[in-house]
């Protein structure tokens, strides 16, 4: 049986990688340039925004926990609550220093953000 839609309720890791980022001014903060996915659940845990540098050089890697984004069908991006200078001293890491996503850092991201840690 098959279903035709123009609107998916699901989309491949591949179409989010990339995706700009925009806080809620409009302003472009950065891309998507990875998923973190809970292998227990299956369940996104965080959108690892790319942001600063110049192209590509010198760009940190922020992980968002995935229910701050909220995707704008106009801008075809997602709007997160926060603006260029909460970044600033937000956790982030070299691309080429991933961290561990253990509790405690999970924890230190979800509380910076004023999230609520699952």
């Amino acid at each position: 049986m098959s279903h035709t839609s123009t609107a998916s309720a699901v989309i491949s890791s591949d179409d989010v990688e990339g995706t700009k980022v925009y806080d809620t001014a409009g302003d472009k903060l950065g891309s998507i340039d990875d998923l973190m996915i809970d292998k227990v659940t299956g369940q996104v845990r965080y959108a690892v925004l790319e942001f600063g540098g110049f192209l590509g050089i010198g760009t940190d890697r922020f992980p968002l926990p995935w229910n701050m984004l909220k995707y704008d069908t106009s801008k075809e991006g997602y709007v997160v609550p926060l603006d260029k200078d909460r970044l600033k001293e937000a956790p982030r890491y070299p691309s080429e220093q991933r961290p561990d996503y253990d509790d405690a850092y999970a924890r230190r991201v979800h509380d910076y953000y004023g999230v609520p840690f699952m």
